[in-house]
């Protein structure tokens, strides 16, 4: 059962040797830890995957293998599937959640918040004051309301929370994935400038040609500085919440833009950008990176190319404490502001359909503040992005 194990993680292109596999085994014999699929789970990652950019893969195949034992397991118990399931979440009418008002604003609705903090005692399902699951209520999960705040749970899939109380994980887009067309990097090569610099380096074969010609056909080498790929691009890419149904074509379009630019920096920010970025979403709360700094440290030079498909409350553009996830001491508007500044040749790049864009007040905001350098996620909208950003 486990080479099947060790062969499926190898054809899932994971760098897993046989001594590993033969480490996994002994610590299994050695009766480490209990008889557990999850504790079996954690000892084959520590003991297989020595780089936690395989981690999400190693997820994946781990899953796909022991789907049927994981299913078996679940047979054992008799607990009822409504168990399984969110209670009282409702599937309101149009006219329904027309009817639920919004609360007045981020600043009262936090107001509001507090005051139920202090007040509420025990667990409340289903209502439309407390907070809790289910039900109309501005403050809980599994429910529906028009500008509210999640505390723990999943969403119902509504996205109109305005703050997320929760930890939260992200993952790094993967930069190695197969691209599905090789359009996406003609596109991008619209960008690349090549320029000859430093000592010669290459064979000018024409020149040589001409010289030794000329020469009476004495052989006259001529030698060139090597080409090089001379544009700088400044990739800041939005990673979790609504950008999950686009996690394909970012990381083919990530995989892209590493293949074609030799200088390439990338940062990540979630919604929008305030006053941090990170490179490592496993660890970016600890290993977070200030603004500041990136406007210091890359000049002006540099293609930034924002990545993200600007949905979200209009609180977190236009407001301070708007961001979903902490109290921003600033505006993202202003942030975007001082980005778009420092680096004048920018653009967004937003893989929501173009169609919905008048739809989202945070989109129309972001447009706005970045001059309308906003473009679809398709080919046309890069070559014609690619095209602005190479004037």
């Amino acid at each position: 059962m486990l080479i099947d194990f060790f062969y499926s993680l190898r054809a899932a292109k994971l760098p897993v040797s046989v001594k590993e596999y033969l480490t996994l085994l002994e610590a299994l014999k050695a009766n480490v830890i209990a008889p557990s699929l999850d504790d079996f789970y954690y000892l084959a990652r520590m003991t297989l995957v020595k780089d936690e950019q395989y981690f999400d893969k190693f997820d994946q195949a781990f899953g796909a293998y022991f789907n049927g034992v994981a299913k078996a397991s679940e047979l054992a118990f008799d607990v009822p599937l409504d168990w399984l399931k969110k209670k009282l979440q409702r599937d309101l009418s149009p006219e329904e959640k027309a009817q639920i008002e919004a609360m007045g604003g981020i600043d009262k609705l936090m107001e509001r918040l507090k005051q139920l903090f202090d007040e509420q005692k025990e667990r409340h399902e289903g209502g439309n004051k407390w907070i809790g699951t289910g039900g109309t209520s501005p403050f809980g999960n599994g429910g529906y309301n028009p500008e509210g705040v999640r505390i723990g749970g999943d969403s119902a899939g509504n996205r109109t929370a305005v703050k997320v109380w929760e930890a939260r994980a992200y993952r790094d887009y993967d930069d190695q994935v197969e691209i599905g067309t090789r359009n996406i990097k003609v596109a991008l090569r619209r960008l690349r400038r090549f320029a000859r610099e430093g000592a010669a380096e290459e064979l000018d074969l024409p020149d040589t040609i001409r010289s030794t010609a000329a020469n009476a056909g004495w052989l006259d080498l001529k030698m060139v500085p090597e080409r090089h790929n001379k544009v700088k691009v400044l990739m800041l890419l939005d990673v979790g919440g609504s950008m999950d149904d686009h996690i394909k074509r970012t990381e083919e379009l990530f995989s892209a833009a590493k293949a074609e630019f030799k200088h390439l920096e990338f940062y990540y920010f979630h919604n929008c950008v305030y006053d941090f970025l990170w490179k490592n979403n496993r660890r970016r709360h600890a290993e977070r990176t200030p603004t500041w700094d990136v406007l210091h440290k890359f000049t002006s030079d540099y293609k930034l190319i924002f990545v993200g498909d600007a949905t979200m409350s209009p609180y977190e553009v236009l407001q301070p404490g708007g961001s979903v996830e902490y109290n921003n001491t600033e505006a993202g508007a202003v942030w975007l502001r001082r980005l778009a500044d420092h680096f004048p040749h920018h653009a967004w790049l937003n893989p929501e359909p173009e169609g919905l864009w008048a739809y989202r007040q945070s989109v129309s905001a972001i447009r706005d503040v970045l001059g309308h350098r906003m473009y679809p996620l398709t080919l046309a909208g890069l070559e014609s992005a690619m095209r602005m950003l190479s004037k």
